[in-house]
């Protein structure tokens, strides 16, 4: 599969000589922020072969501690009015090259983040990345299991609520009262999700145009609900392709006069989930998660699923990031409640599927508002934990997950706020820096929250109270 990818990307020089034969004029650099979010800066196709590529691009250093508003906020050790809120470097990372066809003569490149050299000399080589970066998270882990002569393979299955209302009317109508692009259910409805084709089938085929390799498109239980499907690939291209097509499905469905949102919970009825598949393989291709003698699961295997178990509560902030994402944990809702595994159970938080080479778990605990980065930074660190620690399975549990009585996922930003900042297990996996970065964006969001009147407060208590 990465082999298919990268016959659709660009080389560096490939990109050059696009933009010498006008064919590309416009460059997006951009790096994906705490919030999961491509931000950068759209340069001049000129600009980027001539000064751009040698000399380096500078951003904010903000941009990593901002609100989901871009708000400037306190409590990052790294920006502050203190400090002067000085500059980052983006470092192009020229596997990451793409088109992006649904802008006219655009190409787009994703960068790591390192801090400027002290000495304001050139050249990026042996600078500090910038640790809190979800990208730079995300390296750290793969970079312990290439260690251990491993590689991780991931998948994303990402949903969304599609709307027949523009991005600023539904701004204006408050977000509410939007008509769905479907207004029935379509699970898997071929008929239903007809009426959506022309987006659907733009969003398909300009992603694979941007290298990504597409499944399909199928309608979920929601109005206006849908979900595209794209084949699992190395972690890190995984999530890079998953933060392209977050922006990319927007800028499309605007195109078209229509709205889409990635938020856990939209309303009343069911959510939006981004179940996360995740596997290892040796560096030479053999299989880790399977044992080929037994016919079985590997014992590395279960080691490693019992390792997210154990875990789960610690690193639900970076499963669940936003005050909204704990709305989706409802029971017989198949948003994922209890900390259990299951094989093809998907009351469960974990589901292991597949066999041989395509064994896999399956993290149900993620909703569409997940950062990919973090959340498979978190797997991955949480599996190398239970490896490390030899950590038991514990039993599967069969039936119906939501009434086992076994432990349950933190229910609210502040509980998984709470687990992340005391895990010890967190912070030597991912380090001080980084858990600190975090919470603070969790505290962040509950004082937003706690100093907003929602209209649910005014409907109940402004007349009756």
């Amino acid at each position: 599969m990465s082999e298919l990818r990268n016959e659709r990307h660009l080389s560096m020089g490939d990109l050059l000589s696009r933009i010498d034969a006008g064919e590309v004029d416009t460059v997006v650099v951009a790096f994906t922020d705490m919030q999961g979010r491509l931000q950068g800066k759209r340069l001049h196709g000129r600009y980027f072969a001539d000064v751009a590529v040698p000399q380096g691009v500078e951003g904010c250093n903000y941009l990593l501690a901002v609100d989901v508003d871009m708000n400037t906020v306190d409590g990052y050790a790294i920006s502050s009015w203190e400090t002067g809120y000085g500059d980052m470097e983006f470092v192009l990372d020229e596997r990451t090259i793409r088109l992006l066809t649904h802008l006219p003569a655009t190409a787009m490149v994703q960068c790591d983040l390192v801090w400027p050299a002290k000495d304001g000399g050139n050249g990026t080589a042996g600078r500090a990345p910038v640790v809190q970066s979800p990208r730079t998270i995300l390296r750290r882990q793969l970079d312990r299991c290439a260690e251990q002569g491993w590689a991780a393979l991931a998948g994303t299955e990402l949903e969304f609520i599609a709307f027949d209302t523009t991005y600023e009317a539904a701004h204006d109508a408050g977000y509410r009262g939007l008509t769905p692009a479907n207004q029935y259910n379509v699970d898997y409805s071929v008929l239903g999700t007809s009426r959506v084709e022309p987006l659907l089938r733009a969003i398909r085929n300009h992603m694979y145009a941007a290298g990504l390799d597409v499944e399909g498109a199928k309608g979920e239980c929601n109005l206006g609900q849908h979900e595209i499907g794209f084949l699992y690939a190395d972690a890190l291209t995984t999530a890079d392709n998953h933060a392209v097509y977050k922006t990319a499905a927007k800028e499309i469905a605007a195109q078209q006069g229509k709205s889409i949102t990635f938020l856990a919970k939209y309303d009343e009825r069911e959510g939006s989930s981004c179940h996360v598949h995740l596997s290892l393989r040796g560096t030479d291709g053999g299989l880790v998660f399977w044992d080929e003698d037994t016919g079985g699961r590997s014992a590395l295997y279960d080691h490693f699923v019992a390792g997210v178990l154990a875990t789960m509560a610690d690193f639900t902030l970076l499963y669940a990031p936003n005050v909204n994402s704990y709305k989706r944990f409802a029971d017989d809702s198949f948003a994922p409640t209890t900390i259990g595994w299951g094989t093809d159970n998907r009351t469960c938080a974990v589901r292991l599927v597949g066999h041989g080479a395509g064994a896999r778990m399956e993290n149900r605990l993620p909703g569409a508002d997940v950062n990919p980065y973090l959340a498979l930074a978190a797997m991955i660190a949480s599996g190398l934990h239970g490896i490390e620690q030899e950590l038991p399975l514990p039993e599967e549990l069969t039936g119906n997950a939501y009434t086992s009585g076994l432990p349950q996922v933190p229910r609210t930003l502040r509980a998984a706020r709470e687990a992340f900042a005391a895990s010890q297990i967190a912070r030597a996996a991912l380090g001080e820096d980084v858990v600190d970065h975090y919470v603070n964006m969790a505290d962040v969001e509950l004082a937003a929250f706690d100093a907003a009147v929602t209209d649910w407060e005014l409907r109940r208590g402004f007349e009756r109270l």
